[in-house]
């Protein structure tokens, strides 16, 4: 697994205020993600969660924050990769839905593990057409780690598919090597099983 690789759900934490919500969408993608990064390092900075019994409050209001915005279903197409066409349509749904949840679950987990007063810098955006990089800094306590945001525009509204950590290295592709290490060998039913099974050890 990527180091540091909780920065995850920190990078596609997008805000969802109400029903009036997409009529006041930025129309740049680094816009739309300053307002939700500063809600979620507020949210972990409060001292109302700080208890071991707020955890489970907290991490959901994490997701709720974060989940509405992830392209779940770029995110699952490319994580899978040419074994995608393998897979039926209910193996595609049932997919997407796991994988959520289980990005969910274990990114989430390392916010809260992994915090401490870190701040990212937002630095510039690259648009062409409806994909954009948008390049930050993660500042902490002891590094500075550079992170680029992969958007694209769904119905008219940014949304990350994939992040690249450091030196470049593509979460998302990470994912691809494991997923398809295990697609030569394996099926996809059998893929989503094993993703089941660590839901509900988890769990």
């Amino acid at each position: 697994m990527i180091k540091r690789s909780w920065i995850l759900v920190l990078t596609i934490t997008l805000w969802l205020a109400g029903p009036s919500w997409a009529n006041a969408v930025p129309k740049r993608p680094m816009a739309t993600l300053e307002k939700p990064f500063n809600q979620i390092i507020s949210l972990l900075k409060d001292p109302a969660y700080r208890g071991p019994d707020k955890k489970a409050l907290q991490r959901d209001k994490i997701w709720e924050i974060a989940s509405p915005f992830f392209d779940f279903d770029e995110i699952s197409r490319r994580a899978i990769g040419k074994f995608w066409n393998k897979f039926t349509p209910d193996e595609k749904k049932r997919f997407t839905s796991i994988f959520s949840e289980f990005l969910g679950n274990t990114y989430i987990d390392k916010i809260q593990g992994e915090y401490h007063n870190d701040t990212i810098d937002f630095e510039k955006e690259l648009v062409k057409g409806t994909k954009a990089l948008v390049r930050t800094r993660l500042r902490r306590e002891t590094a500075v780690i550079p992170i680029d945001y992969r958007m694209q525009q769904v119905d008219g509204v940014w949304k990350i598919y994939d992040i690249l950590v450091e030196n470049g290295v593509s979460i998302v592709k990470n994912y691809y090597v494991q997923f398809n290490s295990m697609l030569r060998d394996g099926t996809p039913a059998q893929l989503i099983e094993r993703l089941e099974k660590k839901l509900d050890t988890r769990n």
